[in-house]
């Protein structure tokens, strides 16, 4: 075997949702904080994302995530999220990836009965409560940063469906969010291909008609995910979800930024208040519980700040080569597994 370059991944998956994490082979791209690297990731080292996502190696349903050193001295370290057709400031699902895998390898010391860590997150510093037993994290609870409602039922043209109301909010990133049973849909897992399709239509419906943009940091900005939920029943209940992941698949967990989002567009209609817990669950049943810890502000916008529980799992440890012979060191993309688009970025 020949190989010019070679990249240690820890396998993990957060309540189904796969959120690998490198651990070796990648430097820490320049910045002088994670937010500046992860720009720096996507302007100039996008390669590594489409190796390993993108078919052979990967699938459109794996994240991967990027340690680095914290720039924040209070923080264990830091962490670049990697999807497949973009680079979100946070991640629920891969916050709870990412702190699995620090305190199992023994990257970050573990701490029983609990261990308590901040971790230097593009979008901010995020807690970290993880219940440790017996070397295992038994559970992870991030406490988000501030996640805001923006939108709330505001009419949104889509093709096929006609005139529908929804929700932007921010959980992380910036999310629109309809009730799919007013469309007809049970939210079952054998609908997962039409959601994907109505999913990927409201997205991109909604990036043209309501441009969005953090007002403390304007290069996070367009909505990037769309949540398609049950009806809110009362606070301490849950709803089914999916959220749909460009180029157009469901996230297999119950997401963690979509239950942040989720959160706020609640709170801004006065349904859920701090101390008020909501549960969310996916389409293959797994759940994300959720609270309002606090009220906070967003620039001028008033916020909330919650706190998601969820579970994770380390699957494996890979190492990936690329021969210099291979014809496709930066991977492709065929229509069958992709999804529904075929931008490899953002927008397109």
């Amino acid at each position: 075997m020949r190989a010019n370059r070679v990249i240690q991944v820890v396998g993990c998956h957060a309540e189904g949702e796969v959120g690998d994490v490198i651990v070796g082979g990648v430097l820490p791209p320049p910045g002088t904080t994670v937010f500046e690297q992860r720009l720096a990731m996507e302007r100039d080292h996008d390669h590594i994302r489409q190796l390993l996502i993108c078919e052979p190696r990967g699938s459109v349903a794996r994240h991967v995530n990027l340690i680095v050193p914290a720039k924040r001295p209070d923080c264990a370290a830091g962490a670049i999220i990697m999807e497949p057709t973009e680079y979100p400031p946070m991640s629920g699902s891969n916050t709870m990836c990412i702190a699995t895998v620090l305190l199992e390898t023994g990257m970050v010391p573990m701490t029983e009965p609990e261990t308590r860590l901040r971790l230097d997150m593009p979008a901010g510093p995020v807690e970290v409560l993880a219940r440790c037993e017996g070397g295992k994290v038994l559970w992870v609870e991030l406490t988000n940063v501030p996640c805001f409602a923006t939108h709330l039922d505001v009419p949104l043209e889509v093709e096929g469906f006609g005139t529908i109301a929804i929700d932007i909010a921010y959980g992380g990133m910036f999310y629109a969010m309809t009730d799919a049973t007013k469309l007809g849909f049970a939210l079952a897992p054998g609908e997962a291909r039409e959601l994907a399709v109505l999913g990927e239509r409201i997205r991109l419906a909604a990036r043209a008609r309501y441009p969005v943009a953090h007002p403390e940091n304007s290069d996070i900005s367009g909505v990037s995910i769309v949540q398609l939920h049950a009806p809110f029943t009362a606070p301490g209940g849950e709803s089914r979800n999916t959220c749909i992941i460009a180029p157009g698949r469901s996230d297999r967990s119950p997401t963690g930024t979509g239950l942040s989002a989720r959160l706020a567009a609640l709170a801004a209609r006065g349904l859920l208040k701090p101390g008020d817990r909501y549960d969310h669950t996916s389409l293959i049943g797994s759940r994300f519980e959720g609270r309002i810890v606090a009220t906070a502000q967003a620039g001028p916008l008033q916020a909330i700040i919650p706190a998601i529980r969820g579970r994770a799992w380390i699957t494996g440890f890979h190492s990936y080569v690329v021969d210099p012979s291979d014809p496709y060191p930066a991977g492709y993309r065929v229509a069958d597994t992709w999804g529904v688009t075929d931008g490899v970025r953002q927008g397109e």
